[in-house]
């Protein structure tokens, strides 16, 4: 989509992440990494019960230029997906 940049968090080291986007085609996507970082923390989606604990959920946040959040989901279950065309209907 024109005027839209997609960044990608993960758990994932920064080499890792980069070969997985380059392996799927997502040459777009600008990757970083939580490894070592309170990103997590910071941001509220790190999973604090269960056999996931510790681990990140996934969330969508959809930002417009000038930084006004457009949408977000955050999803209660760590085996779903977010809802992503909802996230790119938010961006038109």
């Amino acid at each position: 989509m024109e005027n839209t940049t997609v960044v990608c968090v993960s758990a994932d080291l920064p080499f890792a992440a980069a070969r997985f986007c380059g392996a799927e085609g997502l040459d777009q996507v600008v990757t970083g990494s939580t490894f070592r970082s309170s990103f997590g923390d910071d941001y509220g989606v790190v999973l604090v019960d269960g056999p996931t604990a510790g681990l990140m959920s996934r969330a969508v946040v959809v930002l417009d230029t000038d930084g006004t959040v457009l949408y977000t989901e955050q999803v209660p279950e760590i085996r779903q997906e977010p809802d992503y065309d909802a996230a790119i209907a938010a961006l038109v």
